[in-house]
């Protein structure tokens, strides 16, 4: 009864062996992706809030020798983008706001372009990133 037992039972015992086999391999296989994934979301985030950081920085230098009332509202908003940039959680991928934190900064982004009269296009390609104006 045992020779028969084994091999009745043996599609069983191999789709079960293949099932753990394919479950580990796919396991391993997804948490590659995942990182790879994750590493190239992370860097194009990071990509668009530096080039905003360096974009805001650069015109704060501009005009902070302006004096008149015009100028002063777009250094409020330039200062409003960088302390909106500079806490944004760059370390912590599980924040639950992230994205809705980079909509902000998106948006008061593009606040600042239209207070300065730029039209504002940035973009992650596969080969760089820009930003035109």
């Amino acid at each position: 009864a045992d020779l028969f037992d084994g091999i009745v039972m043996a599609e069983q015992r191999f789709h079960g062996e293949g099932y753990q086999e394919g479950y580990a391999e796919g396991s391993h296989a997804g948490m590659a992706e995942g990182r790879r994934y994750g590493a190239l979301h992370g860097a194009r985030i990071g990509s668009e809030i530096g080039c905003y950081l360096g974009f805001a920085l650069t015109w704060h230098c501009l005009l902070q020798n302006c004096t008149d009332e015009k100028n002063s509202k777009k250094i409020r908003a330039l200062d409003s983008l960088m302390g909106m940039i500079q806490k944004f959680p760059y370390e912590d991928p599980t924040y639950d706001k992230l994205q809705e934190d980079l909509e902000k900064i998106r948006g008061k982004f593009k606040q600042v372009c239209s207070m300065l009269n730029i039209q504002s296009d940035f973009r992650v390609g596969s080969e760089r990133s820009s930003l035109t104006f």
